[in-house]
């Protein structure tokens, strides 16, 4: 039997894509653990893990899910964290604290690649994981296929720790492998111990033995037994599967039906004696120590309680009440999903929820003194979708800001900017369900609802020939009239250059002070050219004018200025400019082609494709893409590579764009205008 466990409380995190079971197996693993009396399922909307109204509306986790829960006397929480994608900066806070990553997948061959940048973050920052093929109930895949196609895609050496008891189509329990005992599966129960099927015993023996060859390439002495026919002590076994663990080399795989509590229990129990010690993986972190020391990895902002900080204990004790430098705990919970238990203290390896500690945030490492440097803490991902939003009640205005805010707070993933050339506040995310669950958490917990669109592409306009221009503003209308008159010079400029005002007035034919007003109305209307876009690289030289003693001012130059560049664009040959970006795709290189054909598609220039660095399998292809061809660029991307391609962007040049597409822009800006 394996030794004992340590009885520190230990993290589990539960990831996977999406629909592959993860909040239902957190379910049958608190019930397990006797956290809950009865088991929910998502078909009823009533799990732990889906207690928001944003998850419960779209069907899936939007956001991390704490509970605890007690198995054999030991405290355990787990972290049930989205499937999407698009939700992937939740889990990566999650997982950033776990001692153990549980990742869930279901027995299909062709999902295994949805997992690979799961697998390269695991790898990366060298956190133990096991696997649960999950859904095994009713299944013709072969597991020996599954591990090899899961193989692929992990750095790790995966280890398969039992064998599935097929029953027809359906497979009716398994063999542990180390322990070489044989369960049958019980609808909602534990499992039987049964004798091994004698169809069963050969291939028991070769799973055994490459289990053991695994364990091997790691110890010497284990390699010696093995080449010496000597049968390693089953206890010794153990021994070796919870050291490779804990020291990230080795995947242990687990079968089973989360939704029927097949090898649930199993699972439980190898968690519980092979997941290290919080000690361990603080140590992995970089040694972190102190008297306290807690690590806020998810923030929520709640209707009725406010702001909630979720954290994990790295280091001494906390209490209800007691400070951390200038912040104090208002509030010491443990969390079952949406639901807060109150607790007076909490010490190494738990995960709190502390109240109103209003100037903290998701990532902070905070000691007896206040904030002290922590881990490196992963960046989220640059934004790639968004919308325009505006508040559906005039008065929400100020309002609105406030709350999103408090989204940012909680996803540093979704971030605001007010756009100066469109005019529009655009909100940014990671996909179409991730802002849409961020407008209606806006409506649900902050009482803003807005409505949605597409943003307008930031286009601007130049000439491409240059000309001269008169022009004159003259008003009477008693007392002091207005007066200004100017000589312009217009020319285009190189690509890039923006503006440039220059005089070359001689004799005062118009006075110094009114000089700086003649720029200003040129500035004023090149926010809107003659195509109704913003105007640049284009030059403007005052050379000429008049001005009356009385009734020339600031403003009467002004206005001759506009009327001079009201006048002349339309016959500078005006054309409009479209944003470039530079564009780098992110996709497992079967897909290289498909994407190449999608730049294509869009407009694109390819520029080159390259070995992405550090992802075995992996190619980054470079390209040149209209911002305007990239507002939905992802959900084809997506669509394209099982969900796992990705892409970052930056704006890069402007270039002219003639023709229909450029007639549509301009006719449907004049429209909206």
């Amino acid at each position: 039997m394996p030794g004992t466990s340590p009885a520190a409380p230990r993290v589990a995190a539960l990831v996977g894509p999406y629909l592959s079971g993860k909040t239902t197996l957190m379910e049958s693993l608190l019930y397990s653990c006797g956290a809950i009396d009865r088991r929910g399922n998502q078909k009823d909307k009533n799990t732990v893990g889906d207690a928001s109204p944003e998850a419960k509306s779209h069907g899936m986790s939007v956001e991390i899910s704490a509970a605890t829960g007690t198995f054999l006397g030991e405290t355990w929480h787990f972290l049930d964290c989205p499937g999407s994608v698009e939700f992937w900066n939740d889990t990566q806070s999650a997982l950033m604290v776990a001692d153990v990553a549980v990742i869930v997948c279901d027995p299909e061959i062709d999902r295994a690649l949805t997992m690979a940048p799961l697998f390269h973050f695991l790898d990366e920052h060298e956190i133990p994981h096991m696997i649960f093929i999950n859904k095994l109930d009713h299944t013709d895949v072969r597991v020996r296929d599954l591990m090899e196609a899961l193989q692929g895609i992990s750095s790790r050496k995966l280890v398969l720790r039992e064998v599935p008891i097929r029953d027809g189509e359906s497979i009716s329990g398994y063999v542990d492998l180390i322990s070489e005992r044989a369960y049958k599966f019980k609808e909602g129960e534990q499992s039987d111990l049964i004798s091994i099927p004698g169809d069963l015993e050969d291939r028991e023996v070769e799973a055994r033995q490459s289990l053991l060859e695994s364990l091997a390439d790691f110890d010497d002495g284990l390699l010696e037994q093995l080449l010496e026919d000597t049968v390693p002590e089953k206890q010794d076994i153990y021994s070796h599967m919870t050291k490779d663990l804990a020291d990230d080399l080795i995947v242990p795989v687990f079968l089973g039906a989360a939704e029927h509590m097949n090898g649930v229990q199993r699972l439980m129990k190898a968690l519980r004696h092979e997941t290290p010690d919080p000690r361990k993986t603080r140590e992995r972190l970089g040694g972190l120590s102190g008297d306290p020391l807690v690590q806020v990895f998810k923030t929520y902002h709640m209707p009725h309680t406010g702001k909630t900080s979720l954290a994990r204990i790295w280091d001494g004790s906390v209490k209800d009440g007691m400070s951390l430098g200038p912040h104090k705990i208002s509030g010491l919970f443990h969390m079952i999903g949406h639901t807060q238990n109150k607790i007076a203290s909490a010490g190494i390896g738990d995960i709190v929820a502390m109240g109103r500690m209003d100037e903290v945030s998701t990532g902070d490492l905070l000691g007896a003194a206040g904030t002290v440097k922590g881990p490196d803490w992963p960046a989220p991902a640059q934004p790639i979708y968004s919308f325009a939003i505006t508040p559906k009640k005039r008065e929400d205005e100020v309002k609105l800001s406030a709350a999103i805010a408090k989204l940012a707070d909680e996803d540093s993933s979704v971030t605001v900017e007010h756009n100066p050339d469109t005019n529009e506040m655009v909100l940014w995310g990671q996909g179409d369900i991730h802002l849409q669950v961020a407008t209606e958490r806006l409506a649900n917990r902050y009482n803003v609802a807005v409505d949605t669109r597409q943003p307008l592409t930031p286009y601007k306009e130049t000439i491409r020939r240059g000309t001269k221009q008169h022009a004159r503003h003259k008003k009477q209308s008693g007392g002091h009239g207005q007066f200004g008159d100017v000589h312009i010079e217009i020319k285009p400029l190189p690509r890039g250059s923006g503006f440039q005002f220059t005089e070359s007035i001689t004799g005062g034919a118009v006075p110094r002070q009114y000089i700086p007003a003649v720029e200003a109305g040129i500035r004023d209307y090149m926010n809107k050219g003659p195509l109704g876009f913003p105007l640049v690289d284009f030059s403007v030289n005052l050379y000429d004018g008049q001005y009356h003693a009385v009734d020339s001012s600031d403003m009467a130059f002004k206005l001759a200025a506009i009327v001079g560049m009201k006048e002349a664009m339309p016959n500078c040959d005006p054309v409009l400019l479209e944003p470039i970006c530079e564009v780098h795709i992110y996709v497992p290189n079967a897909f290289t082609a498909k994407v190449q054909g999608l730049i294509s598609k869009r407009r694109g220039q390819i520029l080159g494709f390259d070995a992405k660095e550090g992802w075995a399998g992996w190619d980054s292809v470079s390209a040149h893409m209209p911002q305007a061809e990239l507002y939905d660029i992802i959900i084809e991307l997506r669509s394209l590579t099982f969900g796992v391609g990705t892409y970052e962007w930056k704006f890069d040049h402007l270039a002219e764009l003639t023709g229909r597409i450029a007639d549509d822009v301009v006719a449907s800006r004049q429209k909206a205008a």
